[in-house]
């Protein structure tokens, strides 16, 4: 069983009696046997791919000649940890049929099967169909994660950016493991009332926080996979520019669905790199054979999050966003790619894409709904209105019955009426229904707020007593309305 970024089990064996050109012969006809799909050929190595299986993801099978030395590597091409001995078997099986073919071709086979074999490697479609390109060989401890190398360089620095903001907000006194929803909205996370209230810049930010440890590693191990397959492919400034443009397409896709949902984290960014891929796995820009592994192992890592995200607490929308932004960006480099010496179109499409995605987010940002933030401003109105109307409570009672009465009359039961016709007016919104339950609680406290000032009004004027237990009665109603709005959540 093996363990690691790309589980894999490599052997090597020498056959002194044989020619590396019968080693060669004898692997692709082994690999045949057992059905593999035969990718990138050299005249001294080739890759090829196992079905795709329930105990196989179409592990990738590297086998070179060096001399008289036959190497062989199998490595896992999807998103496992473990690949519970798989390789190991994979290259015991290819190599017990390696043995049982030793011997059974003649040298004229021999000879004209590694002639057509040249004749097929100088043909247009093989140059244009490359294998894989991956960073895997630059990743080979825990560490090396996070250090840039060449065709690994911007992957660990988003790594490391995402690790450090994650430590200051902990640092900050932020809970390492379920932060609640103010400390995510003081650091930058995405929230339709705030975010349109003119913080646009939350749609970027919000990329870069998560919701706890968990969620921080989670996201970290899925963007070091797809960096580790994508970057080399794309480049440095091609896969940065994917990030950051998905990550704020995602961004944008959430502030339009979600009116009340603090959304944080990579995973529409990273969702967007899986939609570049799938769209590369769709082009002949990778060999067949390889693209036919890689693309099934993703598009099922890409579904069952999918599927997962439809439970609660998790950003679909994001993730939805990211990948259709991703997708469409993938097919947008494919001319680029496949001219990598038109260092101008390059640019060209990546200033047109980024005009593309900044304009769709501003086309949202604009045309989203911002009833919950109009909501607010009407709530403060009405905390305003309620203010000057308690202050009748700050009154002399010994005062002029004159001042005290002009006082309720003018003041207390005229705010109170106004908070009812800013509540009313509140009403109106499209908020969700625990909102217009609120607003229903706070008509019934003004309306008691105006029976208990117009009780008190007749109780001065009358110079009496005889209210006072109805007074208190509104007193009661009113505090239990009071402590019923600040024990639920609204």
């Amino acid at each position: 069983m093996a363990f690691g970024v790309s589980p894999k089990h490599v052997r090597d064996q020498i056959f002194p009696s044989l020619t590396y050109e019968e080693i060669l012969i004898t692997s692709l006809e082994a690999a045949k046997k057992l059905n593999w799909k035969i990718g990138f050929t050299s005249q001294r190595a080739f890759i090829a791919y196992t079905k795709f299986s329930m105990s196989s993801w179409g592990e990738e099978i590297n086998v070179n000649i060096e001399h008289q030395k036959l190497i062989v590597k199998s490595e896992c091409t999807g998103n496992q940890l473990i690949d519970w001995g798989k390789n190991k078997d994979n290259v015991d099986t290819f190599l017990k049929a390696f043995q049982g073919i030793v011997g059974t071709l003649s040298p004229e086979e021999i000879a004209s099967q590694y002639q057509q074999l040249g004749t097929d490697i100088s043909s247009p479609a093989v140059l244009l169909n490359q294998p894989l390109k991956t960073s895997r060989n630059k990743v080979q401890d825990f560490f090396s994660i996070f250090i840039p190398v060449k065709g690994y360089f911007v992957t660990p620095i988003i790594l490391n950016l995402n690790i450090l903001v994650f430590v200051v907000m902990i640092l900050t006194g932020v809970d390492i493991m379920v932060p609640d929803t103010d400390s995510l909205i003081a650091w930058g996370a995405n929230f339709r009332p705030i975010t349109l209230a003119g913080e646009w810049w939350r749609l970027l930010t919000s990329c870069f926080l998560h919701i706890g440890i968990i969620h921080l590693l989670m996201n970290l191990y899925a963007l070091m996979y797809i960096g580790i397959q994508l970057e080399p492919h794309l480049g440095k400034t091609r896969f940065l520019a994917a990030y950051l443009l998905t990550g704020i397409a995602g961004s944008a896709n959430s502030l339009y669905w979600h009116e009340l949902t603090v959304s944080a984290g990579a995973s529409g960014a990273i969702f967007g790199m899986y939609g570049v891929f799938l769209a590369m796995l769709t082009t002949n820009l990778i060999e067949k054979s390889a693209r036919q592994a890689m693309l099934t192992s993703i598009a099922i890592f890409v579904g069952y999050n999918l599927v997962n995200g439809v439970r609660g607490g998790i950003d679909n929308a994001a993730h939805i966003g990211g990948l259709i932004s991703g997708i469409v960006i993938g097919y947008s480099f494919y001319p680029g790619l496949i001219k990598p010496d038109k260092e101008k179109l390059k640019y060209i499409t990546l200033a047109i894409i980024t005009l593309a995605v900044l304009s769709y987010s501003f086309v949202i940002y604009q045309r989203t709904p911002n009833d919950i933030g109009m909501y607010d401003e009407k709530m403060n109105q009405f905390v305003s209105l309620e203010s000057m109307a308690l202050e009748f409570y700050n009154k002399d009672l010994s005062a002029p019955k004159e001042e005290l009465l002009k006082e309720i009359k003018d003041h207390g039961i005229r705010y109170w009426k106004e908070g009812i016709k800013v509540i009313s007016e509140a009403e109106k919104l499209s908020i969700p229904e625990v909102l217009h339950a609120k607003n229903k609680k706070l008509i019934e406290y003004c309306d008691l707020r105006i029976k208990c000032y117009e009780l008190i009004y007749k109780a001065i004027a009358e110079n009496t007593e005889n209210y006072k237990l109805e007074i208190e009665n509104y007193d009661k109603q009113i505090e239990a309305i009071v402590k019923d709005l600040s024990v639920q959540e609204f």
